[in-house]
């Protein structure tokens, strides 16, 4: 197929310019890309070539790569989430789910608790929802700022315009010291978010997915996509880019956030360190000494 030329990592990314709309955005894959069979087969291939780079950023130890996943109820945080990382060393990769603020969090700036669990050297961090849930959830529901006690209130306009550079700065300096941030929109469609709705309420063992939070937070759908296409087109940028991934179809977007992982990780360059002409000796010492035991 002439689309195995496109590469991933550049089909779905956000503009830097700010001219991403919600509306226009694909939340289907092109119909010549919706072979199941095929896209399980590269996803496959994809978790095969990421296993190994893992374990190449891991030994290397001087390089991280942080994912952060946002998206609408039932869009397929979790199982994306788990089906692309399902052949991860867990020794070099960390989930982190962050919901409502606690009272510690709320005594600090909104970025406290997010920078605390970003990734070390050689490590995956994952970010299954973000500090982008304070210019999306907060922002569709303002009143949210007045338990957040800010030290001085200005416009909600400018509320969110500090907050997208304070998010700019915050994933720059992450950047800047070795950190590669990817971070991933799981755009479905509203019609399609109904179906799995509906899914979850029919089938008793997928009844604990469904909360009745779910259908008060989709009235406030369109909000939403306000609130996304601001975020993106603010936030968009070379070190720490956007993607639009379409969600309607799981299995295409499971192939497709793996191998946008999986260009990233190749552009790195990662190599296994290699051992000094003195640690050589001192192996081939205890070489010696281990086969003569």
């Amino acid at each position: 197929m002439s689309t195995r030329l496109v590469h991933a990592e550049n089909r779905y990314l956000v503009p830097f310019d700010g001219s991403y709309s919600t509306a226009k955005a694909p939340t289907a894959p092109p119909k010549k890309e919706r072979d199941d069979k095929e896209n399980i087969e590269r996803l496959n291939a994809a978790i095969q070539k990421l296993s190994k780079l893992q374990s190449r950023l891991l030994a290397s130890d001087s390089r991280s790569l942080l994912l952060v996943f946002q998206a609408m109820d039932a869009a397929g945080k979790d199982g994306t989430v788990r089906a692309v990382m399902t052949g991860i060393n867990p020794a070099g990769c960390e989930v982190s789910s962050f919901k409502r603020p606690s009272r510690l969090d709320l005594d600090h700036d909104f970025l406290w608790r997010v920078h605390a669990l970003t990734p070390e050297r050689g490590r995956i961090g994952i970010f299954n929802r973000s500090h982008y849930e304070e210019v999306l959830v907060v922002k569709v529901h303002p009143q949210i700022l007045e338990a957040q006690r800010l030290s001085h209130m200005p416009s909600l306009k400018k509320v969110w315009n500090e907050r997208y550079e304070s998010i700019r700065d915050f994933e720059k300096h992450l950047a800047r010291n070795g950190t590669s941030i990817l971070k991933f929109f799981l755009h479905v469609s509203k019609d399609e978010q109904k179906q799995r709705f509906l899914a979850r309420i029919d089938d008793q063992e997928a009844n604990w997915k469904f909360e009745m939070g779910d259908i008060s937070e989709r009235r406030h759908f369109d909000d939403y996509m306000t609130a996304y296409e601001d975020a993106l087109n603010e936030t968009s940028r070379a070190t720490a880019p956007w993607y639009s991934v379409p969600a309607d179809d799981k299995k295409y977007m499971r192939r497709i956030v793996a191998e946008t992982i999986v260009e990233t990780l190749e552009k790195m360059d990662l190599h296994y360190p290699v051992a000094t002409e003195e640690a050589r000796l001192g192996m081939q010492a205890a070489k010696k000494e281990l086969l003569a035991e």
